[in-house]
């Protein structure tokens, strides 16, 4: 588990093919303290298992299916990418709460300065609107930022000087793919909403959760 707050950039030092898939080998800008063999570190946003750690450097496997859902098959050597160590209970929440699994890839559709801040437009599949609301969190890349306004197909995100420095944020122009995670609270929600029948239907004591049952117990 994450918070899309980033903790600094890496590069990818090698890539090779491996198991149907790719291993990389990565170097953090930053030092991994107290490392653990196996654990989890964000890449641009994708949960990743880290192993053979080195100081900085460590290897990284990256599966056929994360290769089909993100944009980390495209990732060049010597490229820059978004690191985040998996959050612990001692951390501040400064994001959200970030699974660190990509939905969708979404396209930087425009990108415009609005005072000291950058205002970037994305386009991303319309199957995932209902998870993208005005003023919910969202990850891009791994780092979790707040939804200006969305239409069923776009949204926008205004970006802090900071943000731009300290991640690869400030790369992005138009046309260029991003991973994106939505908020996973509200996935969850809406499977328990989810009628009875559907395929896809939650339980407590017998009974569906739905509206009437969050009413009747003081959830809403």
């Amino acid at each position: 588990m994450f918070t899309g707050i980033i903790e600094g950039t890496g590069k990818l030092l090698a890539k090779r093919n491996g198991g149907g898939g790719l291993a990389f080998e990565l170097e953090a800008g930053f030092d991994i303290t107290h490392p653990v063999e196996g654990e989890s570190i964000a890449v641009n946003g994708v949960c990743l298992t880290a192993y053979n750690i080195q100081g900085r450097k460590f290897t990284v496997d990256v599966s056929p299916e994360s290769l089909s859902r993100t944009t980390l098959g495209n990732l060049n050597v010597g490229g820059t990418i978004n690191m985040e160590r998996a959050l612990q209970l001692t951390d501040r929440l400064g994001g959200h709460i970030v699974s660190g699994h990509v939905d969708c890839v979404a396209v930087v559709q425009d990108r415009q300065p609005k005072g000291d801040f950058t205002l970037f437009s994305f386009t991303f599949p319309k199957a995932l609107n209902r998870y993208i609301i005005e003023k919910g969190s969202i990850t891009i890349n791994g780092v979790s930022l707040t939804v200006n306004s969305c239409t069923v197909d776009t949204f926008e995100v205004s970006i802090i000087p900071h943000t731009l420095q300290v991640t690869t944020l400030g790369l992005l122009v138009r046309g260029t793919k991003v991973n994106i995670e939505v908020d996973i609270i509200g996935k969850y929600i809406e499977k328990m909403l989810l009628p009875r029948g559907s395929g896809e239907k939650t339980s407590v004591a017998g009974n569906s959760i739905n509206p009437a049952f969050l009413a009747e117990n003081g959830f809403i």
